[in-house]
């Protein structure tokens, strides 16, 4: 058994993109609406929490797609909001002031359909209490933007370009899976001033009503998640992770994750931070779980942090 004042004594901190994060778990875009929805749920600790990022905000207010949304998909999920929200001044004018920025961190998630959105939407987070601003560019469900620029390196960082003389935040760019070359996307992102990497976005993905004959989503592809992408995850962290560690850059893992174990490979593997979604909605209470579960193993292995496990994959 684990001397359990050794436990004690294991830094759960992260470092990410300049900030201090007080664990590396981290709950994702569009799993916690803008923050206020997992805090109803009794035993829940923002102390667990490193950071939260909001749900996907644009310029103006969306309505997002038709119905349905959401479907379950064996060991995953996919999901087709459409970036439905009530655009980023009401974000930052009604919302933000509400949430206990004295308990954890709050990061927006940035989303355009044009370069000069995603400029604004800087723009206008910057002059507020997040930390940082996620760029999702490569959301598979919304037709304008998403995946367009998500899957082009050079449209990619050129989104990255708009947004970095608009903010002094941190910006934490959200890679897709969806293409061929993660690694030459990573790199663009960075050289153009991304000073993060969240690896990795959904997968594009489908279903269908048989009886109906068609398919089951109203936008009729959406977004996978949840333990069935696990696997490519994991590998495109680890394409990313020589690019990444080359110029200093951390990675936001996520994909899958809802057990101690998923995250300790996700760490090995060359994730800097935790990403929580898709687990959090049969789970609310992962987070604490996980970080027991992490503190637990960290101690068997004599290691004293969770930055000294990051990155030790050995091939």
């Amino acid at each position: 058994m684990p001397d359990a004042s050794k436990s004690k004594q294991i830094d759960l901190s992260a470092s990410f993109a300049g900030l201090r994060l007080q664990t590396p778990i981290v709950l994702l875009s569009g799993c916690v609406g803008f923050g206020e929805e997992y805090t109803r749920v009794e035993g829940f600790s923002n102390r667990d929490i490193g950071a939260v990022i909001l749900k996907g905000t644009t310029l103006e207010a969306r309505m997002g797609n038709a119905p349905h949304r959401v479907y379950e998909t064996p060991s995953g999920m996919l999901n087709a909001i459409g970036l439905q929200n009530p655009g980023a001044r009401h974000v930052i004018e009604h919302i933000l002031p509400k949430l206990p920025h004295n308990e954890t961190q709050f990061w927006a998630n940035a989303n355009g359909s044009t370069l000069d959105e995603y400029a604004e939407v800087a723009r206008l987070f910057d002059d507020s209490p997040v930390t940082a601003i996620e760029i999702n560019i490569s959301c598979p469900n919304v037709k304008a933007g998403g995946v367009h620029f998500g899957n082009d390196a050079a449209m990619a960082a050129r989104v990255v370009e708009a947004m970095r003389p608009m903010t002094r935040k941190p910006l934490i760019t959200k890679l897709s899976p969806n293409n061929a070359d993660i690694a030459e996307i990573a790199r663009c992102c960075i050289e153009a001033g991304s000073d993060g990497l969240s690896v990795i976005n959904t997968l594009v993905g489908m279903a269908v009503d048989i009886d109906k004959r068609r398919p089951v989503i109203g936008n009729i592809s959406g977004g996978l998640s949840g333990p069935a992408i696990k696997p490519v995850a994991l590998w495109k962290i680890h394409q990313t992770r020589a690019i990444a560690a080359k110029h200093g850059i951390p990675i936001l893992g996520q994909g899958g994750i809802t057990c101690a174990q998923d995250a300790i490979e996700f760490a090995i593997t060359g994730a800097d931070a935790i990403g929580l979604g898709t687990g959090l909605f049969y789970d609310p209470l992962l987070a604490g779980k996980i970080l027991d579960g992490l503190r637990e193993y960290l101690t068997r292995h004599s290691i004293s942090s969770y930055a000294e496990l990051v990155g030790t994959l050995e091939v």
